[in-house]
Protein backbone atom coordinates (compact mmCIF):
# COMPACT_ATOMS: atom_id res chain seq x y z
CA UNK A 1 0.00 0.00 0.00
CA UNK A 2 1.18 3.46 -0.77
CA UNK A 3 1.50 6.07 1.90
CA UNK A 4 -1.33 8.61 1.64
CA UNK A 5 -0.20 12.08 0.71
CA UNK A 6 -0.99 15.08 2.85
CA UNK A 7 -2.94 17.47 0.65
CA UNK A 8 -3.38 20.96 1.95
CA UNK A 9 -5.19 23.98 0.59
CA UNK A 10 -3.36 27.26 1.12
CA UNK A 11 -3.35 30.76 -0.32
CA UNK A 12 -0.39 31.75 -2.51
CA UNK A 13 0.64 33.38 -5.76
CA UNK A 14 3.70 31.46 -6.94
CA UNK A 15 2.51 28.42 -8.89
CA UNK A 16 6.00 27.08 -9.68
CA UNK A 17 7.56 27.15 -6.20
CA UNK A 18 4.45 25.97 -4.35
CA UNK A 19 4.22 22.19 -4.07
CA UNK A 20 0.52 22.19 -3.17
CA UNK A 21 -2.12 20.47 -5.24
CA UNK A 22 -4.74 23.17 -4.72
CA UNK A 23 -4.01 26.87 -4.91
CA UNK A 24 -6.47 29.65 -4.18
CA UNK A 25 -5.80 33.03 -5.77
CA UNK A 26 -7.65 35.86 -4.10
CA UNK A 27 -8.45 39.25 -5.52
CA UNK A 28 -5.54 40.79 -3.64
CA UNK A 29 -3.01 38.60 -5.48
CA UNK A 30 -2.36 37.77 -9.10
CA UNK A 31 -1.08 34.52 -10.63
CA UNK A 32 2.61 34.72 -11.39
CA UNK A 33 5.59 32.48 -12.00
CA UNK A 34 8.84 33.53 -10.39
CA UNK A 35 11.75 32.25 -12.43
CA UNK A 36 15.16 33.22 -13.73
CA UNK A 37 14.90 32.24 -17.39
CA UNK A 38 17.62 33.47 -19.69
CA UNK A 39 16.91 36.40 -21.96
CA UNK A 40 15.75 35.36 -25.40
CA UNK A 41 15.65 37.24 -28.68
CA UNK A 42 12.93 36.33 -31.17
CA UNK A 43 14.05 35.32 -34.65
CA UNK A 44 11.36 37.52 -36.16
CA UNK A 45 11.43 40.44 -36.22
CA UNK A 46 14.52 41.21 -34.08
CA UNK A 47 17.16 38.93 -35.64
CA UNK A 48 15.76 39.18 -39.17
CA UNK A 49 15.76 42.99 -39.09
CA UNK A 50 19.35 43.03 -37.83
CA UNK A 51 20.43 40.68 -40.61
CA UNK A 52 18.69 42.81 -43.26
CA UNK A 53 20.33 45.97 -41.90
CA UNK A 54 23.75 44.28 -41.90
CA UNK A 55 23.30 43.18 -45.54
CA UNK A 56 22.22 46.68 -46.57
CA UNK A 57 25.19 48.32 -44.83
CA UNK A 58 27.57 45.85 -46.49
CA UNK A 59 25.96 46.48 -49.89
CA UNK A 60 26.34 50.25 -49.52
CA UNK A 61 29.98 49.84 -48.46
CA UNK A 62 30.79 47.58 -51.45
CA UNK A 63 29.06 49.90 -53.93
CA UNK A 64 30.92 52.90 -52.47
CA UNK A 65 34.27 51.11 -52.74
CA UNK A 66 33.52 50.08 -56.35
CA UNK A 67 32.78 53.70 -57.25
CA UNK A 68 35.90 55.12 -55.59
CA UNK A 69 38.48 52.43 -56.45
CA UNK A 70 39.12 50.42 -59.60
CA UNK A 71 39.35 46.65 -59.31
CA UNK A 72 43.01 45.43 -59.49
CA UNK A 73 42.43 43.42 -62.65
CA UNK A 74 45.25 42.39 -64.95
CA UNK A 75 45.22 42.14 -68.73
CA UNK A 76 43.73 39.36 -70.78
CA UNK A 77 45.13 35.92 -70.14
CA UNK A 78 47.94 34.93 -72.49
CA UNK A 79 48.56 31.16 -72.67
CA UNK A 80 52.07 31.76 -73.99
CA UNK A 81 53.08 34.02 -71.12
CA UNK A 82 52.54 32.62 -67.64
CA UNK A 83 52.89 35.25 -64.90
CA UNK A 84 55.54 34.68 -62.26
CA UNK A 85 54.37 34.16 -59.58
CA UNK A 86 51.01 32.71 -60.63
CA UNK A 87 48.88 33.44 -57.59
CA UNK A 88 45.46 32.07 -56.79
CA UNK A 89 42.60 34.33 -55.67
CA UNK A 90 43.19 35.84 -52.25
CA UNK A 91 40.85 33.40 -50.51
CA UNK A 92 43.02 30.49 -51.74
CA UNK A 93 46.42 32.06 -51.06
CA UNK A 94 46.56 30.52 -47.58
CA UNK A 95 46.25 27.08 -49.18
CA UNK A 96 48.81 28.02 -51.85
CA UNK A 97 51.20 29.13 -49.10
CA UNK A 98 50.90 25.70 -47.46
CA UNK A 99 51.68 24.07 -50.83
CA UNK A 100 55.06 25.81 -50.61
CA UNK A 101 55.93 23.74 -47.52
CA UNK A 102 54.01 20.48 -47.80
CA UNK A 103 53.42 17.97 -50.61
CA UNK A 104 50.25 18.58 -52.64
CA UNK A 105 48.48 15.59 -51.09
CA UNK A 106 49.11 16.89 -47.57
CA UNK A 107 48.37 20.59 -48.20
CA UNK A 108 45.59 20.13 -50.75
CA UNK A 109 43.78 17.03 -49.51
CA UNK A 110 44.67 15.85 -46.01
CA UNK A 111 44.76 19.17 -44.12
CA UNK A 112 41.58 20.65 -45.71
CA UNK A 113 39.87 17.27 -45.36
CA UNK A 114 40.69 17.09 -41.66
CA UNK A 115 39.34 20.60 -41.15
CA UNK A 116 36.06 19.74 -42.88
CA UNK A 117 35.71 16.48 -40.95
CA UNK A 118 36.41 18.33 -37.69
CA UNK A 119 33.70 20.90 -38.42
CA UNK A 120 31.26 18.03 -39.02
CA UNK A 121 32.23 15.84 -36.06
CA UNK A 122 32.98 18.32 -33.24
CA UNK A 123 29.33 19.47 -32.74
CA UNK A 124 28.39 15.87 -31.84
CA UNK A 125 30.76 15.80 -28.86
CA UNK A 126 29.70 17.10 -25.48
CA UNK A 127 32.62 19.51 -25.17
CA UNK A 128 32.14 22.63 -23.08
CA UNK A 129 28.51 23.00 -24.15
CA UNK A 130 27.88 25.66 -21.51
CA UNK A 131 30.60 27.83 -23.08
CA UNK A 132 32.35 28.39 -19.77
CA UNK A 133 35.98 29.37 -19.44
CA UNK A 134 38.24 26.57 -20.63
CA UNK A 135 40.48 26.67 -17.55
CA UNK A 136 37.77 27.26 -14.93
CA UNK A 137 37.47 23.50 -14.31
CA UNK A 138 40.23 20.87 -14.14
CA UNK A 139 42.80 23.62 -14.62
CA UNK A 140 45.94 21.44 -14.33
CA UNK A 141 44.66 18.67 -16.58
CA UNK A 142 43.39 21.01 -19.28
CA UNK A 143 46.56 23.08 -19.13
CA UNK A 144 48.64 19.93 -19.59
CA UNK A 145 46.62 18.86 -22.64
CA UNK A 146 46.77 22.36 -24.13
CA UNK A 147 50.55 22.46 -23.79
CA UNK A 148 50.94 18.95 -25.25
CA UNK A 149 48.84 19.83 -28.31
CA UNK A 150 50.59 23.20 -28.78
CA UNK A 151 54.04 21.67 -28.33
CA UNK A 152 53.35 18.80 -30.76
CA UNK A 153 51.99 21.16 -33.39
CA UNK A 154 54.89 23.58 -32.93
CA UNK A 155 57.43 20.76 -33.26
CA UNK A 156 55.70 19.53 -36.43
CA UNK A 157 55.84 23.00 -37.99
CA UNK A 158 59.44 23.44 -36.91
CA UNK A 159 60.52 20.17 -38.54
CA UNK A 160 59.02 21.27 -41.87
CA UNK A 161 60.38 24.84 -41.50
CA UNK A 162 56.88 26.32 -41.60
CA UNK A 163 57.88 29.40 -39.62
CA UNK A 164 55.00 31.43 -41.04
CA UNK A 165 52.48 29.14 -39.31
CA UNK A 166 54.74 28.56 -36.29
CA UNK A 167 54.59 32.18 -35.13
CA UNK A 168 50.76 32.29 -34.72
CA UNK A 169 50.88 28.92 -32.96
CA UNK A 170 53.42 30.17 -30.42
CA UNK A 171 51.38 33.34 -29.87
CA UNK A 172 48.24 31.29 -29.20
CA UNK A 173 50.22 29.04 -26.84
CA UNK A 174 51.33 32.13 -24.95
CA UNK A 175 47.73 33.34 -24.70
CA UNK A 176 46.67 29.90 -23.44
CA UNK A 177 49.38 30.09 -20.81
CA UNK A 178 48.13 33.51 -19.76
CA UNK A 179 44.52 32.27 -19.56
CA UNK A 180 45.56 29.25 -17.47
CA UNK A 181 47.00 31.53 -14.78
CA UNK A 182 44.08 33.95 -14.86
CA UNK A 183 40.67 33.91 -13.19
CA UNK A 184 37.43 35.89 -13.61
CA UNK A 185 38.51 37.85 -10.52
CA UNK A 186 41.83 38.95 -12.04
CA UNK A 187 42.26 42.72 -11.98
CA UNK A 188 43.75 42.87 -15.46
CA UNK A 189 40.87 43.21 -17.93
CA UNK A 190 42.61 41.37 -20.80
CA UNK A 191 43.55 38.39 -18.62
CA UNK A 192 40.01 38.27 -17.24
CA UNK A 193 38.73 38.28 -20.83
CA UNK A 194 40.93 35.30 -21.75
CA UNK A 195 39.97 33.36 -18.63
CA UNK A 196 36.29 33.40 -19.62
CA UNK A 197 36.78 32.07 -23.18
CA UNK A 198 35.61 28.50 -23.95
CA UNK A 199 37.53 25.92 -25.93
CA UNK A 200 35.49 26.62 -29.09
CA UNK A 201 36.76 30.23 -29.02
CA UNK A 202 40.37 29.08 -28.74
CA UNK A 203 40.10 26.63 -31.64
CA UNK A 204 38.32 29.07 -33.95
CA UNK A 205 40.65 31.95 -33.04
CA UNK A 206 43.73 29.85 -33.74
CA UNK A 207 42.30 28.73 -37.09
CA UNK A 208 41.40 32.27 -38.19
CA UNK A 209 44.77 33.60 -37.00
CA UNK A 210 46.65 30.99 -39.04
CA UNK A 211 44.48 31.63 -42.10
CA UNK A 212 44.96 35.39 -41.83
CA UNK A 213 48.76 35.17 -41.54
CA UNK A 214 49.11 32.65 -44.40
CA UNK A 215 46.88 34.78 -46.64
CA UNK A 216 48.78 38.00 -45.87
CA UNK A 217 52.14 36.34 -46.52
CA UNK A 218 50.95 34.79 -49.78
CA UNK A 219 49.48 38.10 -50.95
CA UNK A 220 52.21 40.61 -50.08
CA UNK A 221 55.42 38.71 -49.30
CA UNK A 222 55.75 36.26 -52.19
CA UNK A 223 57.49 37.18 -55.45
CA UNK A 224 58.86 35.36 -58.53
CA UNK A 225 59.35 31.67 -57.92
CA UNK A 226 57.39 32.07 -54.68
CA UNK A 227 60.47 33.60 -53.09
CA UNK A 228 60.30 35.81 -50.00
CA UNK A 229 60.11 39.50 -50.93
CA UNK A 230 59.29 42.68 -49.09
CA UNK A 231 56.04 44.31 -50.31
CA UNK A 232 57.55 47.82 -50.47
CA UNK A 233 60.38 46.75 -52.81
CA UNK A 234 59.90 46.10 -56.51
Amino acid sequence: MTTPKDFKAEIGSDMRVSQKRVLFITRRTSPQVKTHDELKVQTFPEVLIRAVLAVEVLLVALVTMSLLFNAPLEGLANPTNTPNPAKAPWYFLGLQEMLHYFPPVVAGVIIPGLLVVSLIVIPYFDINVEAEGFFLKNRKQRFLWAMIVSGTLSLFLLVFDVYVALVPTLIMAGLLLTAAYSTPETKNRFRRYLALKPISWWIMTWFLFELFVLTVVGTFFRGPGWSWVLPWRS
